[in-house]
């Protein structure tokens, strides 16, 4: 008996809740309950047949509404789970209805989290029929989000009741940044010894042509060269030394306190994008890259070559929050003994703070050629709008650096659009030599 009232306890609760959810059915519940008072106190047959009417209807909905809300199979395939900003997120659904009922006003919804408006229809399925659903969501930010599962809601003609059903699992989506060309980018190169390369043979293609092979099977044929080919009649190959073995480190700064302006226009987001093309390409070119990125997470991936390096990197940006604790000069005093004369490091940083200057020249002292992409803050509508960073300090240091602002073509701003002034010197002569 106490578990009978339990139940109907619960059950009456679960209406009240639906009712106070849903004015339509409480506005009918309401009238349904006044009328069966007014019949009952009156015994006047107008209360009676209107309480009769109140109350099939709202067993006519409910039986409705679970009718069109049943005998339904979804079927939902994803194409991929990793992406690049600007691609689109693919879904395919297909529902089947099981019930000899036309089944009218189905709203599917694929639930996600990614910015922007989920993708949403309305159906109508005929008896035993079917129809298939694309879903294309625009991927337009980085991050790792989640999509599915497809909810399904239907209701009766007067919306008295509303049942949803999901279907499908829930799938994490890994958002990558998208890389943009740098063309006119310059960074100074690593005090090597000689000449600045190293007389090891390589597999892979690069700048340094060192001379000619017989041809193998499985050669590439872009790497067959012709003017030996027609003196020696064979075919003859290129062979290569390894470029410059200096290692390449980015270094982005994600330092909370000093990160300024929202989403998109923002010092992290800009800062991220930065990265990713540096990353792109330094790998276009094969070198030996690295990544520090010491936000929420540290993320220090040791320099190495190759597109496996490349697609570590984009994960950990995909992921790169701007809530560290730790300044750039810290950084640069605890991580400086990765840097040797041997290394490149190109600083990406809103930082306006003059004190990592000095730790920056210790590690340029130790031998270590550095280039500096400033972020503006105050053109992202930062606290530091008073100041920002000095480049004459960094000039007298032998590093030329960038200045980004918010809302400026990043390729172009990687250039010498972007390159302050004062160290325009040196990259002249660099590009004389």
């Amino acid at each position: 008996m106490t578990r009978t009232l339990d139940t109907m306890a619960y059950a009456l609760r679960r209406f009240l809740g639906l009712c106070y959810r849903n004015q339509n059915l409480l506005f009918v519940v309401s009238a349904l309950v006044t009328m069966s008072a007014f019949a009952f106190v009156s015994g006047y047959w107008f209360f009676y047949r209107a309480a009769y009417v109140l109350g099939g209807l709202v067993i006519i909905c409910l039986i409705w509404a679970r009718v069109h809300a049943g005998a339904l199979e979804v079927a939902v395939e994803r194409a991929n789970d990793r992406l690049q900003v600007g691609q689109e997120a693919e879904a395919k659904v297909r529902l089947r209805s099981r019930s000899k009922f036309t089944k009218v006003w189905l709203e599917a919804e694929d639930e996600t989290d990614m910015p922007g408006t989920p993708a949403r229809t309305v159906l109508t399925l005929s008896s035993n029929g079917s129809r298939n659903w694309k879903v294309n969501v625009r991927c337009a930010r980085r991050g790792i989000y989640r999509a599915g599962p497809v909810r399904i809601t239907t209701g009766d003609p007067f919306g008295l009741f509303r049942l949803t059903r999901t279907y499908g699992e829930r799938r994490q989506l890994l958002v990558l940044p998208r890389p943009e060309e740098l063309p006119y980018f310059w960074s100074p190169v690593a005090q090597l010894p000689g000449e600045g390369s190293v007389r090891r043979r390589t597999h892979y293609i690069t700048p340094n042509a060192s001379g000619v092979r017989d041809y193998y099977p499985g050669d590439s044929y872009n790497r067959i060269h012709w003017r030996s080919t027609a003196r020696l009649g064979r075919l003859m190959v290129k062979t290569f030394e390894m470029d410059p073995t200096s290692n390449v480190w980015v270094l982005l700064d994600l330092d909370g306190s000093v990160q300024a302006g929202v989403g998109d226009e923002s010092t992290e987001e800009y800062g991220v994008r930065i990265a990713t093309s540096l990353a792109y390409h330094f790998v276009q070119s094969n070198r030996i890259l690295g990544l520090m990125a010491l936000g929420q997470e540290a993320v220090v991936l040791d320099p190495t070559r190759g597109s496996q390096q490349y697609g570590r990197i984009l994960e950990a940006l995909a992921m790169a929050e701007a809530t560290g604790v730790k300044p750039l000069s810290l950084v640069l005093e605890e991580e400086g003994r990765r840097f040797g004369r041997h290394t490149t490091l190109i600083i990406v940083t809103p930082s306006a703070d003059d004190g990592w200057l000095a730790s920056l020249e210790t590690t340029v002292q130790q031998g270590t050629r550095a280039a500096v992409v400033s972020l503006e803050a105050a053109s992202f509508g930062g606290a530091e709008q008073r100041r920002s960073l000095r480049p004459e300090a960094l000039s007298s240091l032998g590093v030329p650096a960038y200045i980004v602002r918010c809302g400026s073509d990043i390729s172009l701003m990687l250039g010498p659009a972007g390159m302050a002034a004062h160290a325009a010197p040196e990259r002249q002569k660099a590009m004389a030599r």
